[in-house]
């Protein structure tokens, strides 16, 4: 079988047109096959891999060059699919791509044609590189939007009495079960909220007195009766009007100790947003 030189015509993707086939060993149905293409992992040119008469695969250039400018131990060629060393007697013959590639030092001294071809190639390895890892545009600096400064386990008076919350205001859902035996993901928070404000501790339960300090809290004092048992009981106002669901759960209230709750002490109201001062 006698290669053909290539000509300057290639298929869309790039493949040329003259594509040695083979009958791959471990397929079932016995097909034709043409060379695998893959493009180098270092390089990142296209390469085509082959198996060699003893099974072992070869990456070999896509592109066949004249016999005369590729040493003699260089050059391979292909017969129904395989690759097989030195040439066949045409003035045409395959290379490997190690052969090129400018990841690898040259196996052997290369003739003029060999070389430029191994700088275009290096040249362009270059553009790849500069095309694929620059580093894009950092994006310009904005100033952080100051936060609302929020507890995450608030106290919260109700009906004359502090108790911690096991979560923010806004996070406080409903426990009641809904008609697919699912918790409520309504929240408790209605349309009339408390207010924060600035109260003192108070004593501590069995313990000796201690210095009292003002402490934020949500206070519910100033709402309807019913309206502060709802946050007790922990229900949305769906619920508090439908009365015969169950709790999926209790609710998450615990009275307030001063002593035992002492890192859940603010002496800050969270309404303002905190200020990032530069250093």
């Amino acid at each position: 079988m006698q290669p053909t030189p290539a000509t300057g015509g290639r298929h869309r993707d790039g493949s040329p047109r003259h594509r040695s086939l083979r009958v791959a060993p471990y397929s079932p149905s016995r097909l034709l096959r043409a060379g695998q293409g893959a493009r180098c992992r270092h390089c990142g040119h296209r390469l085509e891999w082959f198996h060699t008469s003893n099974g072992q695969p070869i990456a070999l250039h896509p592109a066949e060059i004249p016999a005369t400018t590729v040493p003699e131990s260089c050059r391979w060629h292909l017969s129904c699919g395989t690759a097989y060393p030195s040439g066949d007697g045409s003035a045409w013959c395959r290379i490997p791509h190690t052969l090129l590639c400018p990841h690898h030092t040259a196996p052997a001294p290369l003739s003029a044609p060999l070389q430029a071809a191994r700088r275009q190639l290096a040249v362009r390895t270059r553009r790849l590189q500069a095309h694929t890892f620059t580093p894009p545009p950092s994006p310009p600096a904005t100033k952080p939007r100051p936060q609302p400064c929020r507890p995450a386990r608030p106290v919260v008076q109700i009906l004359y009495t502090c108790y911690l919350a096991a979560h923010p205001i806004e996070e406080l859902r409903c426990v009641a079960q809904t008609r697919h035996r699912h918790r409520c993901p309504s929240p408790i928070l209605a349309t009339t909220p408390g207010t924060w404000t600035l109260l003192p501790t108070g004593p501590t339960h069995g313990q000796l007195a201690l210095p009292q300090q003002l402490m934020a809290v949500y206070n519910l004092s100033h709402l309807p009766c019913a309206e502060q048992m709802r946050w007790r009981t922990q229900r949305c106002p769906a619920h508090t009007a439908a009365p015969g669901a169950a709790d999926v759960t209790l609710p998450g209230w615990e009275v307030f100790d001063p002593l035992l709750h002492h890192r859940h002490i603010h002496s800050r109201l969270p309404n303002a947003a905190r200020q990032h001062h530069p250093r």
